[in-house]
């Protein structure tokens, strides 16, 4: 790899040192190669292949001035395909390019590398080139920020190890935080059930189909929220969408819905439970699942405005709150339709 010895050891580099692990200065390179704006070809080349310590020639090299103050960035293969052998380097090297600072959060750059075409990203503090993401970099960078996601998408902190290296103990404290806050959560659910237990003792056959109308809330709350968060990461929508990201899941809900609720009418009609409870169960399908929709398109952006990673709590907080609230939804049209 090459490396530039001097800057190796300044108090600019030293400082990113002491930021966190999953900010920028986690993965950057500190081997670079830097040459002077004044510099000729012929000379930025001799100094090129003198810095080369294995067979791997970087794709770039990067213009700074005297106190490493970045300039800009020099392809190596326009460098050596130059004819202009006393042609200064700074008037050929580029002043438009991607930078990123050594304490910016993974999560916020991941997404722009992961888009791909960058092969090299200069990491810049106050100005001063302070190490490099190579294509090495960005792809681990990437990878782990998507692992993460992907862990604290099942209401679970990410792993510090390797599964397989990771005990029963710390898969514990990993899980347990999270479950137990759920836990007190659902809880409420039940206080539902007993606040209308006079309408399941009038019609108890209201009772079984409980579990089958959280269970679509939660699930079309959960395919919401997956595709959405994702989305955000990448992203695609933030909060200035929330009109648009509304009116397009509240459309396809009704789609959804009309397609469960009519699914739902003949698993009533075969259990033979009476033409009012099918009605009953099929309009709480549609209305549970539009109000899904509704939720599961606020809430992540919300949380992201409040500053709280909408990976973590989106899909099982929505779930949790659906699956009350869809209840209570199931029971008021009980209440109209069936009059108890």
């Amino acid at each position: 790899m090459i490396k530039s010895h001097q800057y190796s050891s300044s108090p600019a580099l030293r400082a990113t040192e002491t930021l966190d692990e999953t900010s920028v200065a986690g993965y950057m390179n500190a081997d670079f190669i830097t040459v002077p704006a004044t510099m000729t070809v012929t000379h930025a080349r001799e100094y090129l292949l003198s810095q080369l310590k294995t067979d791997e020639i970087p794709t770039r090299v990067f213009i700074t001035a005297d106190d490493y103050h970045l300039r800009g960035t020099l392809s190596v293969k326009k460098l050596l395909q130059c004819e202009e052998q006393d042609k200064a380097v700074g008037v050929m090297m580029d002043y438009s390019y991607f930078q990123v600072s050594p304490d910016d959060d993974r999560n916020d750059v991941a997404h722009l590398l992961g888009k791909g075409g960058l092969d090299v990203v200069p990491v810049v503090a106050n100005n001063t080139l302070v190490g490099v993401l190579g294509e090495r970099e960005i792809a681990r960078l990437v990878e782990d920020e998507n692992t993460e996601d992907a862990q604290r998408q099942g209401a679970s902190l990410p792993l510090d190890k390797p599964y397989l290296e990771t005990s029963p103990w710390a898969l514990w404290r990993k899980r347990s935080v999270w479950l137990l806050m759920l836990f007190v959560a659902e809880a409420y659910t039940g206080n539902v059930l007993k606040a209308f237990e006079d309408q399941l003792e009038a019609a108890i056959a209201l009772a079984f189909f409980i579990p089958l109308l959280i269970g679509t809330g939660g699930n079309s709350g959960t395919q919401i929220t997956s595709t959405l968060v994702r989305a955000m990461a990448l992203g695609e929508v933030s909060l200035r969408n929330l009109g648009a990201v509304i009116r397009k899941e509240v459309t396809t809900s009704l789609l959804i819905a009309v397609t469960i609720g009519l699914a739902a009418w003949v698993r009533a009609w075969i259990m033979g439970v009476g033409m009012e409870v099918t009605l009953v169960v099929s309009l709480s399908l549609v209305a549970i699942t539009v109000w899904s929709a509704i939720v599961s398109s606020i809430i992540p952006m919300l949380l992201k405005r409040l500053g709280i990673d909408p990976a973590v709590v989106s899909a099982p907080f929505i779930a949790t709150f659906i699956d009350g609230t869809g209840l209570i939804i199931y029971f008021k049209i009980a209440q109209h339709v069936l009059g108890i």
